[in-house]
């Protein structure tokens, strides 16, 4: 069985030749990933750790310190405040 790249899937569901159900399939397969990507990024994380995320707000990548952990968030204090950020979009430094 051959990887298809992104490219490739991503012109698979543009193209719509997919039935709903196998679109179904792969949002199950994305949000897993995600999940699983959260559980990672958390279980190597500690209090007090530098991080970095990029601020879709602001435009630019923010960095900081962890503060707390929760079930699906971090806090992160940083020099312009407290951010709570999707555990899977932080980057240890």
């Amino acid at each position: 069985m051959s990887q298809l790249t992104v490219q490739e899937i991503n012109g698979a569901i543009i193209s719509g030749g997919l039935t709903n159900e196998e679109l179904n399939q792969i949002t199950d397969a994305v949000r897993y990933a995600r999940a699983r990507l959260v559980r990672v990024n958390k279980a190597s994380l500690m209090l007090g750790d530098t991080v970095r995320f990029h601020s879709v707000k602001r435009g630019v990548t923010m960095q900081g310190t962890v503060n707390k952990i929760a079930i699906k968030y971090v806090t992160v204090a940083t020099q312009q405040g407290l951010w709570r950020v999707p555990a899977n979009m932080l980057e240890a430094v």
